[in-house]
């Protein structure tokens, strides 16, 4: 009987304990996804400018003219 009383004490301190993690943390959770929104949207701009520039129009114009014009030898 002493080791359940023990077992139950124990699980009951640990809920506790988590609860007051959880209220502590109310509200992180919105500003972590604002945050990784505000992220995928800056590396989405970047990535747009890049892709569009011309360098990287011309790379791949001259790999695909590359990989056309090769004849099997």
């Amino acid at each position: 009987m002493h080791h359940l009383n023990s077992a139950l004490t124990s699980a009951s301190l640990y809920a506790a304990s988590r609860m007051r993690k959880m209220r502590s943390e109310q509200g992180m959770s919105t500003i972590e996804y604002a945050f990784g929104s505000l992220a995928a949207a800056a590396l989405a701009g970047v990535l747009y400018l890049v892709v569009n520039g011309d360098a990287v129009t011309n790379a791949i114009e001259g790999v695909i003219t590359d990989a056309l014009s090769n004849t099997p030898g």
